[in-house]
């Protein structure tokens, strides 16, 4: 009997992973409540709901205190005031591309952080600001009372009107549309000019597992960064609100709130908008920027200009950070459960709308989305930038000279002339014919139309490039290429290419921007019946404004196990040798003898919060309002959340505020901060 269990679990483990698993019931899945999320605007935050979910009687005033204690950073990032004395939280990678303008002589501060042990040594960084949202106003009946001018009009009138009130001057306004229409709101924010750098952690430790652990969980990351905001007259400022700061106010269960400013979602996009995504415009997306990642990382290689160098791997990563993240939207709209609801949420709509077809705006939407790609790849393939090569920057130029040339015009030809020569400096042949190569195998793999096959002739962008590298007088011999007159222009092989590129490229850009215009009329009218329809039951897309999300601290499965709430300093040490002390697991030196105490304080959590870009440096709080954690990341599965919301897997990734403290204390020896903490 022993042997026979033991031979069936052999068979079993050896089908096909897929085998073993039951096929889904899709009749089964039906729409959830908070497919649209739970990114709440503050001027109709939920009370009720919170009420229901938690137990919570979350009141006006405690509404308006975490408003004003949260912050916008700059204008990329969210922040907090933790302290009665104008100390700001925010995460590492919102700091990073300001911080080194008050670096020092001899200072590196990557390699080894920075701490002012006084207030005056607290550095001002020139130009940096955060902004408090100090007045709302929900001005929708406002805006719909000017009917005689379209709604961008009456929303300048009235921002006008607001910035001469008294409680609104000298205030920064913004205006909101929200639901295409259905709301507007009005926002005052004060804001703050003198911020000053306290402690930034080093590089490798709020960059710890750099790309590879990126929307990844479980997470060992100390990713955030203490700046204070100082008054007019230079002293640290008193704000009236704060987040008290806890590091032990967080428990499994336990109801948290994430404040900060989501940037954008499309969770009410059709199912022919989401279709179109996932079929024409993000796979060529995605292998865009997975070539172009591989073509630097590999470029970066020859590099032996150290900082040179170190710009070129940045800028790969950052397309790998993007390639994972449109990967993982990719991946999601493959999801059967997740299309599923979609799709039987659209269907109950339009079912409760019961639309005439020439009325339907679905059915014109579909049309846009089916014109739309047959032009996607000429707009986003042989749009002339950089990172698509100077080759391709030359085709466009050479069209303009070639043009100049047949005008006999001597000022045209000179300025054509010196655009091609200003991109042919610091020509890097290598790279550049790698470039060139990508565009012409992309352009020829995601195109709908017959001109590429004619460009190349049946061959691969490497040859081609390989042929007009070889027999460019531009690339080889300019000053000979500037002596032909324009009869033998086409003794250059890019004309060729010149005189068709661009032309693809500009009939695309101007088609797409006419079709644009028409889906945004559609997607308003959408938009408006279906609010029409669910009112404010469902917040509206984000638009990197201040929101309020509710959640709770929970891990989940993953693997075939089970993802912990939270990790510790064990596990940070665990990475650093597993992965035998290497980059971007490397720990700095001060970090390698941690004192035993300290390797027990947890260090990030998770939680189910509806988060997305943005939200990075979002102060996580609990019903105390203490600021508990800080948001730096969302797991693998949280990506589909750019389009529908499902807290099954989707996970909020934070700093954990006792992994803040422990760092203070046993690393960075703060101990004025940590006393302004208390």
């Amino acid at each position: 009997m022993k042997k026979t269990i033991i031979s069936l679990l052999g068979i079993i483990l050896f089908l096909p992973f897929t085998w073993a698993q039951r096929p889904q019931d899709l009749s089964a899945i039906e729409p959830g409540r908070f497919d649209q999320g739970k990114m709440w605007t503050f001027e109709n935050a939920p009370k009720e709901y919170f009420k229901e979910a938690y137990g919570l009687d979350i009141t006006d005033e405690w509404l308006s205190d975490v408003r004003q204690s949260a912050l916008r950073f700059a204008s990329w990032c969210s922040a907090s005031f933790i302290s009665p004395d104008g100390l700001i939280l925010t995460n590492h990678h919102c700091s990073r591309g300001v911080v080194a303008q008050v670096m020092q002589a001899g200072e590196n501060f990557d390699e080894n952080g920075f701490y002012a042990p006084t207030l005056a040594d607290e550095r001002r960084v020139p130009n940096l600001y955060v902004d408090q949202m100090v007045m709302v106003a929900d001005i929708t009946d406002e805006v719909k009372s000017i009917s005689d001018v379209a709604p961008d009009s009456a929303l300048a009138i009235i921002k006008e009107k607001y910035a001469a009130m008294p409680d609104w001057q000298g205030l920064v306004l913004e205006t909101r549309t929200f639901y295409s229409g259905g709301r507007y709101s009005l926002y005052g924010f004060k804001r703050y000019h003198d911020i000053r750098l306290v402690l930034y952690p080093e590089l490798a430790m709020g960059y710890f597992g750099g790309d590879p652990d990126n929307f990844t969980y479980p997470r060992y990351n100390l990713d955030f960064t203490l700046w204070r905001a100082y008054d007019e007259n230079g002293q640290p400022l008193h704000p009236q609100h704060y987040f008290k700061f806890n590091p032990n106010g967080l428990k499994e269960g336990e109801p948290v709130f994430v404040i900060g400013n989501p940037g954008s979602t499309g969770r009410y996009l059709t199912m022919e908008q989401l279709y179109y995504q996932r079929d024409v415009s993000l796979p060529a997306v995605v292998d865009f920027l997975k070539s172009h990642k591989e073509l630097l990382l590999d470029y970066a290689e020859k590099i032996e200009d150290v900082y040179k160098k170190d710009s070129v791997v940045n800028l790969a990563f950052g397309l790998s950070n993007s390639e994972k993240a449109y990967t993982g939207r990719l991946d999601g709209m493959y999801n059967p459960v997740l299309m599923t609801k979609k799709e039987k949420k659209e269907k109950y709509i339009r079912q409760q709308l019961n639309l005439e077809p020439e009325n339907d705006p679905w059915v014109k939407l579909a049309d846009i989305a089916h014109k739309k790609g047959e032009l996607y790849a000429e707009s986003l393939l042989l749009a002339p930038s950089a990172l698509r090569g100077k080759v391709l920057m030359l085709i466009f130029k050479l069209k303009d000279y070639e043009e100049a040339l047949a005008s006999e015009d001597e000022e045209k030809i000179n300025t054509a002339r010196q655009e091609i020569e200003s991109i042919l400096k610091d020509f890097d042949p290598d790279l550049e014919k790698s470039l060139f190569a990508i565009t012409l195998n992309e352009v020829a793999r995601f195109s709908r139309q017959n001109y590429i096959n004619d460009l190349l002739q049946g061959k691969d962008g490497e040859a081609v490039a390989e042929e007009i590298f070889a027999n460019s007088l531009l690339l080889n011999s300019p000053d000979k290429f500037f002596k032909l007159k324009a009869k033998k222009l086409d003794k250059e092989p890019l004309m060729a290419h010149a005189r068709v590129l661009p032309e693809r490229y500009l009939a695309a850009a101007t088609t797409l921007r006419s079709l644009n215009a028409e889906q945004k009329k559609l997607e308003g009218q959408i938009m408006n019946l279906q609010y029409s329809l669910s009112g404010l039951s469902s917040p509206p897309d984000a638009t990197f404004s201040l929101r309020i999300a509710d959640g709770v601290v929970k891990g989940y499965e993953y693997n075939g196990t089970i993802a912990p709430w939270f990790t510790t300093y064990y596990g940070l040490y665990d990475r650093h040798y597993s992965h035998e002390q290497k980059y971007p697991w490397n720990l700095p030196q001060r970090w390698l003898n941690p004192p035993v105490e300290m390797l027990k304080e947890p260090l990030n959590f998770v939680c189910t919060a509806d988060i997305i870009g943005g939200n990075s440096g979002s102060p996580v709080v609990n019903s105390r309002k203490e600021v508990v954690g800080l948001v730096f990341d969302g797991n693998i599965e949280s990506l589909p959340g750019y389009f529908i919301f499902d807290d099954t897997y989707n996970r909020t990734v934070a700093v954990h505020a006792g992994g803040i403290a422990a760092a203070l204390r046993y690393i960075y020896k703060a101990d004025r901060v940590l006393e302004e903490l208390q």
